[in-house]
């Protein structure tokens, strides 16, 4: 894992409130070697040990007494220490899609941005584990920024709640977006050219309210629940209102339509907001739900983007189930468990699990071509991150080797010229 993009710098100066005089390890040098052991597949403080055992790679590494001190350290600090470490990976993702070029979010004057629930479940008894409705644990609220059908996505927000905390509280989606939105670089937090996708849970008056807000101006586009007055209209849809689906290469999606809902439906809500809804033939074995008409599967969205075709808004919407490949990466990247007793104390690992998600992201952004920049967390380790390679000093050269047969050797050493190309941190 290459720390060129500034990271470590940021982290250090950031925390220097945070280190005690005559300290041999820098809290942000510490957390980042927290973030490198998760990414590289740990899921504890403990984990770390296995970059302590490479000093010549990761260079001085805490021992576990002094990372728990930290940690404890943080989280007795509380917004104050999370602000720090979020303000430090805002400067980062800056810098990181600026380099990026036309491989950054942002490269086509839109940024989207997915909110999503998580369960994490909890094996023991931990502060705020509660009973959600399947299982017993926590119930986060993140969001991710989606890098298009040519990538991945990187997380911008991962707000920490109870597992009883409710899926549609519109409180929360708030929180989750700014935080998401101050994590943007300073002109994509605000305006149209950034999306906001939900499920239903974010079909609230008061979430899609503050969305379209005058100077806030965010595009939308969020799922709603099918109540009894849309299931009505929706039955009275003529069959020629209703428009083929389409698919992401543009062929019409077999067995789907959508229509556009209208009038006064839409008393009450912002000005702007387009009723959307799809009807399609549920795939074999799937169970219906009270709303489904006629054995057809209805759904509906909510959007605030004028003079685009319905079926080409569905198709946007649709996407917003990249989210999914988003949260099981995380769910192999830290969060499938929380693994520290007080809410404070998971917090700051909710805040580690992102810094190894940004890197897992912001590598194959930077350093990976093609078919390899979709790798998801558990391929990239086993392909390229656990490649045998041996590190050889000699004179005043460090030279790095790696085993010829290795089938992913090329993309390895393809990647470290990629960096190698990229400016120093200044």
């Amino acid at each position: 894992m290459d720390q060129k993009p500034d990271s470590d710098h940021n982290e250090e100066q950031n925390l220097v409130p945070w280190r005690k005089p005559r300290a041999v390890h820098d809290p942000g040098k510490i957390l980042l070697d927290l973030a490198l052991a998760v990414a590289l597949g740990g899921d504890c403080l403990a984990d770390v040990v296995m970059l302590r055992c490479e000093p010549a790679v990761f260079g001085p590494v805490a021992s576990d007494p002094t990372v728990s001190r930290l940690i404890d350290t943080l989280a007795a600090s509380g917004e104050k220490a999370l602000q720090v470490i979020r303000s430090a990976r805002s400067e980062v993702r800056s810098r990181v899609w600026s380099l990026a070029g036309e491989n950054a979010p942002d490269a086509d004057s839109q940024v989207t941005v997915d909110l999503d629930g998580v369960l994490v479940i909890a094996h023991s008894d931990k502060q705020d584990a509660a009973a959600t409705w399947k299982t017993y644990g926590h119930h986060p609220l993140t969001a991710f920024v989606d890098h298009g059908q040519g990538g991945t996505g990187e997380p911008v927000a991962a707000l920490l709640r109870p597992g009883n905390a409710g899926s549609n509280t519109a409180a929360d989606h708030i929180t989750t977006a700014q935080l998401a939105l101050a994590q943007l670089p300073e002109k994509c937090r605000r305006g149209r050219q950034t999306l906001i996708r939900t499920d239903s849970a974010g079909g609230t008056h008061d979430f899609v309210s503050w969305l379209a807000k005058r100077g806030r101006w965010l595009s939308y586009s969020v799922g709603m629940v099918i109540t009894e007055i849309i299931h009505r209209h929706v039955l009275k849809i003529p069959t020629p209102a209703w428009t083929p689906a389409v698919e992401v290469d543009g062929k019409v999606r077999d067995g789907a339509w959508v229509a556009e809902l209208t009038g006064s439906l839409l008393d009450g809500w912002p000005k702007g907001m387009r009723l959307i809804v799809r009807k399609e033939r549920p795939h074999p074995g799937a169970q219906l739900r009270i709303t489904d008409a006629d054995g057809i599967r209805i759904t509906c969205f909510a959007t605030n983007t004028p003079d685009r075709p319905i079926a080409e808004l569905e198709l946007r919407h649709r996407l917003r189930a990249r989210a999914e490949d988003r949260i099981r990466a995380a769910r192999s990247t830290g969060l499938r468990n929380l693994p520290l007793h007080h809410t404070a104390q998971n917090k700051i690992w909710l805040e580690i699990v992102q810094i190894a998600l940004d890197l897992l992201a912001w590598m194959p952004m930077l350093a990976l071509t093609g078919q390899t920049r979709l790798w998801e967390p558990r391929r990239l380790r086993f392909r390229l991150l656990s490649a045998a390679a041996q590190l050889v000093t000699t004179g005043r050269r460090r030279i790095l080797r790696l085993a010829r047969h290795w089938p992913w050797t090329g993309e390895v050493t393809d990647a470290l010229e990629r960096l190698a190309l990229l400016p120093n941190p200044g």
